[in-house]
């Protein structure tokens, strides 16, 4: 298994923004993605980041570290998005490997902490990350942010 930030590996782009679009883009939000990942290649700060995860020659998952993941606490960030594990991979504890190199880069770029929201109840507090509060999403939902420090090895 090895995971590429798509910032080093730009040859990659396009392969980050159809396997990311397909996993997490809905037909209104396609061209968000597209421009995202676009421009984290040359983005002068530490933000955005896009990550793949490939075992061979497949991509088996992905995950982003952005500025904001359409979640009403602008005052926190960043944020780890997008974490997605293909249903054949899942179990073997994959997402641990994007999750860390996503901390990985936030620390190097100075960040204390990373954010994240979702739905799901037990994953995300076996790495470490402490349930902090509730957002509210653009389109009238809700979910659980949780925190975690740069600092922690997971």
């Amino acid at each position: 298994m090895e995971v590429i930030s798509v910032r080093n590996q730009p040859e990659s782009v396009d392969s980050a923004i159809s396997y990311i679009q397909s996993k997490w883009a809905s037909e209104q939000s396609m061209a968000v993605y597209q421009d995202c990942i676009t421009h984290s290649i040359n983005a002068p700060s530490a933000l955005p980041q896009w990550y793949l995860l490939y075992d061979g020659d497949e991509i088996v998952g992905c995950a982003g570290l952005v500025t904001n993941d359409f979640i009403s606490r602008m005052d926190l960030y960043p944020w780890i998005c997008a974490l997605f594990i293909e249903k054949t991979h899942r179990g073997r504890n994959l997402g641990r490997l994007l999750i860390k190199a996503a901390i990985e880069d936030a620390r190097i770029g100075g960040f204390e902490n990373c954010y994240l929201c979702t739905d799901h109840v037990g994953y995300y507090e076996k790495f470490g990350f402490t349930h902090i509060g509730i957002g509210y999403h653009p389109w009238g939902e809700t979910s659980s942010i949780y925190k975690i420090s740069t600092g922690n090895d997971i």
